[in-house]
């Protein structure tokens, strides 16, 4: 699966709009009085004006072998995520990943990731552009296998890895829903929020 289209909600929209296309660079494809989109590799990730506060948790994809690389590009710009052992960088054992974590200018966590699983090295320095995609969308819920089922029948994606009771996830390597039961799980690792 891949996210090619990712629309959020912002109350803070001049502030997300600088964020991602001055601070972090990424191509701006369309802006309006209420809205902006920007380029983030296949996804076009856009932020919308509303009233009410949001709080997301996404991730972006990044080239396998160029994980130190961008984590020294991202600590240029903007202040990366430190865990309460000290450690920026997460490994995740299980699913042969590692990553690093920000927030973004409207408090949402975000993450850039390497699969090893996935065949995408890149040559050169690390550029905004090394960025593949929008790798994951969280939907907490108080009922995975709901959010599951319903993801399987309205998108024909499957059940990737978790459990039904904590945490699930559904999709793939490209791209992958973070199901976390909100009721059993109230805060988004290696963050307090």
């Amino acid at each position: 699966m891949r996210f090619k289209k990712l629309n959020l909600y912002t109350a803070k929209l001049e502030e997300e709009l600088e964020f991602y296309s001055q601070t972090l660079g990424f191509e701006l494809l369309d802006q309006t009085d209420s809205s902006f989109t920007v380029k983030v590799g296949w996804t076009a990730l856009t932020f919308e004006r509303t009233e009410q506060h949001y709080i997301y948790h996404y991730c972006f994809l990044i080239p396998s072998n160029k994980l130190h690389q961008a984590k020294a590009w991202m600590q240029q710009r903007i202040e990366l995520f430190t865990a309460a052992d000290g450690s920026i960088i997460q490994n995740f054992e299980d699913w042969n990943a590692n990553s690093f974590y920000f927030y973004d200018a409207s408090g949402n966590v975000a993450e850039c990731i390497v699969r090893y699983d996935l065949d995408n090295n890149t040559d050169g320095a690390f550029e905004i552009t090394d960025i593949l995609c929008v790798n994951e969308m969280g939907i907490p819920t108080k009922d995975i296998s709901k959010t599951n089922s319903l993801l399987e029948q309205g998108l024909e994606t499957t059940y990737y890895k978790g459990n039904l009771t904590r945490f699930g996830t559904n999709g793939s390597l490209e791209g992958i829903f973070l199901l976390p039961n909100y009721e059993v799980k109230d805060t988004w690792f290696p963050t307090p929020k």
